[in-house]
């Protein structure tokens, strides 16, 4: 084979692999998306129980018919809701193209099955809704008979008081007092059967005293009275364990989503370092061609010196272009994963673009060259790689975090470098300090290893400076953006403290571009 068929076999299997490594760039983004998906729509079916729930509860607290049907109106609002939530993941069982080169990740054997236990829990939950439902309303027409006739009851009561003390007669006093007491047992303390069976009794004693028309109509209007609250106590008893089991129920749901949870990040994390490989094994792969098409092209003496020479030019040319493309294809996935580190915590694609900016603009004034500071601009983006490790429930939580979630969230630095570490690619030899150091502080207080002053790399110096300026001016989901008098006033009052003296005088001396670059490339809403 000659050296020309060498060199355009060569060529076309490196544009393959550059190809390959645009294939697996997209997967990883079309995955990680689909991933956050999944978690999003585990979180609403919880989200959609758990406000069934309080209906429940809710429901036992109506006072009229038309409340009732209002609360199963809306009850059967977050039910349907539910169940299209239920049905997206049964659509998502239909195979895409993805799914030739990576599993649906709710279909892992662990997430599946936990989904199929809130499936069913939802079922219990309509059950017990359905029963409640019936319970409420047989107990709004209880009260509605009690609210009837306990007037009535109270008016004989009071009546025959007035009759026994105009009598008299010490021993039907006495047994009247004893009805009295227990009319109040059974209506407001007991609430049960043997109380009622109790007042009953003193009534048919006190018949034995004194009977007449009057205490015979008293006995048919306490028994109806007692009825109703003895049924309505079963009816309270019944309703509170149904919502004892339930908020059981929800408990569990909660275990099971947080499982699901853990389970995501655990696959996220290891399909991210697979394919992170994957793309560097290609980049070796490119690398190992064009070595040995110069050497080829070395050790061929088939051609004249011209020819040689011409063909050497041409081949060169190639490889210029094709490492131009593996550079720029480089910086592209350093970029995408650094973008995919801060989408993990709800932070805009825009956040990278503005710290990469900053960063070369410090690189730059604090006296780095042009090239050591557009590599710093490339590194910069993956100062929060580490997150994609880092559970949703810590990363996103909305307010601030306790001592255990705090030191959860510190990890990420060091995860950020263990990830990048490995590398000797400078591009990303220079993104692993960056990650390590960028949460260092200039007084020794920062973390992961508590570093101060010039042991803090210049690299993490400089992106915790552009990081903390673009992360105060910017929303968050725990906090809103501060205005520029008070980011100001802090770096002030941090100067020699959080950041690099040097670096803060640089960043006020040259405020008006900083400023234009957090312009340029604002948020859009």
């Amino acid at each position: 084979m000659n050296i020309k068929k060498i060199i355009k076999i060569s060529f076309i299997i490196m544009l393959f692999v550059i190809l390959a490594i645009g294939i697996i760039n997209t997967i990883i983004i079309y995955q990680i998306r689909e991933n956050n998906s999944t978690k999003e729509l585990i979180t609403n079916l919880v989200s959609m129980q758990e406000k069934m729930n309080e209906l429940l509860k809710d429901t036992t607290l109506v006072n009229s018919l038309d409340e009732l049907e209002s609360k199963k109106a809306d009850f059967i609002k977050y039910e349907l809701e539910f169940e299209a939530i239920e049905k997206t993941f049964s659509l998502k069982d239909e195979n895409d193209f993805v799914d030739f080169f990576i599993s649906d990740i709710h279909k892992d054997s662990v997430i599946s099955s936990k989904l199929h236990l809130l499936y069913e829990s939802e079922k219990q939950i309509e059950e017990a809704f359905d029963t409640i439902y019936e319970l409420e309303k047989e107990k709004i027409n209880l009260k509605n008979q009690f609210d009837r006739d306990y007037p009535i009851e109270n008016t004989y009561r009071k009546n025959l008081d007035l009759k026994i003390q105009e009598l008299k007669d010490f021993e039907l006093y006495r047994l009247f007092s004893e009805i009295k007491y227990y009319s109040k047992e059974t209506l407001y303390q007991y609430k049960n059967q043997i109380t009622l069976d109790k007042w009953l009794n003193k009534i048919e004693l006190f018949k034995e005293k004194y009977n007449n028309q009057e205490i015979e109509e008293y006995q048919q209007i306490v028994t109806k009275v007692g009825n109703y609250v003895v049924s309505l106590k079963d009816i309270e008893d019944k309703e509170n364990s149904l919502r004892s089991k339930i908020y059981n129920v929800i408990n569990q749901n909660k275990i099971y989503s947080s499982e699901i949870e853990k389970k995501i990040v655990e696959l996220s994390t290891n399909f991210i370092n697979h394919t992170y490989f994957t793309i560097l094994l290609l980049i070796l792969v490119i690398i190992i061609f064009i070595i040995v098409l110069g050497y080829k092209v070395y050790k061929n003496v088939g051609l004249s010196v011209d020819e040689i020479e011409t063909k050497v030019q041409e081949g060169l040319e190639e490889i210029k272009n094709l490492n131009h493309e593996i550079e720029k294809t480089q910086k592209e996935v350093v970029f995408t994963m650094g973008a995919i580190g801060e989408s993990r915590s709800k932070e805009t694609g825009n956040h990278v673009k503005r710290v990469a900016e900053y960063s070369k603009l410090l690189a730059l004034y604090y006296g780095l060259n042009e090239k050591e500071a557009e590599m710093l601009k490339q590194a910069s983006p993956m100062h929060d790689i580490g997150k994609v490790a880092i559970p949703d429930a810590v990363l996103n939580k909305p307010g601030r975090f306790d001592e255990s979630e705090r030191e959860i969230m510190n990890t990420h630095a060091a995860l950020g470098y263990e990830m990048l570490k490995h590398s000797n690619r400078p591009l990303l030899k220079m993104a692993a300090v960056v990650a390590n150091e960028h949460h260092e502080k200039w007084d020794g207080s920062g973390y992961p290893r508590g570093l101060s002053g010039e042991n803090i790399h210049i690299y993490g110096r400089i992106t915790a400076l552009a990081d903390v300026f673009d992360a105060l001016g910017s929303h968050r989901v725990y906090k809103k953006a501060w205005d520029d008098e008070r980011i100001f006033n802090l770096f002030k009052e941090e100067r020699g403290k959080h950041f690099d003296p040097k670096l803060v005088d640089i960043f006020f001396e040259h405020l008006d571009k900083f400023l234009k670059i957090r312009e340029t490339f604002k948020d859009k809403f």
